[in-house]
């Protein structure tokens, strides 16, 4: 329903009834937008502000939870596809991770260090991990996935490249995109060999095009 909000910083909370939140006023509305605190942390106030929001919808109430990365949100979205996992859990392992270092986390399987997260046990830890694995490395089974005309160098497997456009296009990007993204990566970090290192670059390049769109 809402990609993002984009209009002016009212005010930020972090300790409130509501929980850590902001609210943005666009079109004489103000919006209540729940967040983490390293989010409200990287606000100033009275800015203009573009936050990606996630709209959560319950019996008896509607929610929206914001970011300032697309990625953050989507990846909080297929955080929550997890059974069990809801606004709240989700929040604080985004607090505790950055996108790159989760899904460096999936990718190898540590569910000891996820379980650093508040509130993640290691059961639950490794339920997310199982789950949400597949999701991440394995979206080219449902999505095509063509590297054929990416340039690497030698010591990286092209097997590599594919799994980082795999977990690009499972975040929403467009296979485009995500070769872009890549390309770009692999042209100006020589030193980015391993595939957790391509990711977090080519996650900042997309970052980076989006806030200038």
């Amino acid at each position: 329903m809402y990609d993002y909000i984009k209009g002016h910083l009212v005010s930020k909370q972090l300790n409130s009834y509501r929980g850590s939140h902001i609210v943005v006023e666009t079109g004489n509305i103000g919006y209540v937008i729940n967040t983490g605190k390293s989010t409200i942390e990287r606000l100033s106030d009275n800015d203009e502000i573009k936050i990606y929001v996630s709209l959560t919808h319950k019996e008896d109430s509607m929610t929206l939870t914001g970011f300032i990365t697309k990625e953050e949100r989507d990846i909080f979205n297929i955080l929550q596809s997890v059974s069990g996992i809801g606004v709240k859990m989700a929040l604080m392992i985004l607090e505790e991770f950055s996108i790159s270092e989760l899904i460096d986390i999936m990718i190898r399987e540590d569910f000891k260090e996820l379980s650093r997260a508040k509130g993640v046990g290691a059961k639950v830890a490794q339920k997310i991990i199982i789950e949400l694995k597949d999701k991440l490395i394995n979206w080219s089974n449902v999505t095509p996935v063509d590297v054929g005309d990416i340039e690497h160098p030698s010591n990286i497997n092209q097997d590599t490249v594919v799994e980082v456009q795999s977990v690009l296009i499972s975040l929403g990007y467009s296979v485009n995109e995500a070769k872009n993204a890549i390309k770009e990566v692999l042209n100006y970090k020589k030193d980015a060999l391993k595939s957790e290192d391509i990711l977090k670059y080519s996650l900042e390049y997309l970052s980076r095009q989006d806030s200038i769109k």
